[in-house]
């Protein structure tokens, strides 16, 4: 007897905002897409109990959230696997750095269409970063001045030197990370599925003993990979 395909498990997500008119509207839009709204939240404090509560794969959040900011709900849901994808009316500096700083994988304004919203939240959802265009610039700068602060690493492993607990493959995907390409990205520039790349960046991960894409490029950077020449393929 044929065994039928087990079907994959929807995206969960959930919605973060003060904002009733606009938390409903963007409800709709996700579910419409296909997407699990599993919980939504109007203040800081119930979104991290229900964070906590549903384990959602994604976290929609504002930034400016009574009773917690945006970046201390990321910090006090550091140890979950919840992935945070800010969506904010603040487009500015300090607000995007404190956020990603803070944990969350990628900040999006307000002003994008519903089918941008949709994408960046199934983006999030596979371990890519996005940005609102013009801001992944501004966060790779940070990256390189924070990497640039970590006292002794570049010297304890120089770029030109091999990673060891890495493949080749791997430390070529590590160095396009590093440079702020997208997982697509990276995909069309060593010929490889979405899927290998998305695999490479986790095993990465769990052997470097990092957490999220943030700690990663952080790595990358303070060992000067973002410069250093493309590998053989592995």
């Amino acid at each position: 007897m044929t065994q039928e395909a087990p079907t994959p498990a929807r995206t969960t997500v959930l919605v973060a905002d003060d904002h009733p008119l606009w938390l409903r509207a963007l409800e709709r839009d996700l579910v419409e897409a296909g997407l699990d709204v599993v919980a939504t939240a109007a203040d800081g404090p119930s979104t991290v109990s229900r964070a906590r509560a549903t384990r959602p794969d994604v976290l929609v959040l504002d930034l400016n959230l009574p009773g917690m900011r945006g970046d201390e709900v990321c910090r006090a849901l550091g140890d979950l696997e919840t992935r945070v994808l800010i969506l904010s009316a603040s487009g500015e500096q300090l607000d995007v750095l404190a956020a990603i700083k803070a944990g969350a994988t990628g900040y999006l304004v307000k002003s994008a269409s519903s089918q941008e919203i949709v994408e960046a939240v199934a983006a999030t959802a596979r371990g890519e970063a996005v940005f609102t265009s013009g801001l992944a610039g501004l966060v790779l700068g940070e990256f390189r001045r924070m990497a640039a602060g970590d006292e002794g690493a570049t010297a304890a492993r120089p770029a030109d030197r091999p990673i060891p607990e890495l493949t080749e493959r791997e430390t070529e995907v590590l160095r396009l990370v590093a440079t702020g390409m997208s997982y697509k990205e990276i995909a069309a520039e060593l010929v490889l599925s979405h899927r290998t790349v998305q695999n490479h960046v986790q095993n990465t991960l769990g052997k470097l003993h990092l957490h999220n894409r943030v700690e990663l490029v952080r790595f990358a950077l303070a060992r000067g990979l973002e410069d250093a020449p493309a590998g053989q393929d592995a």
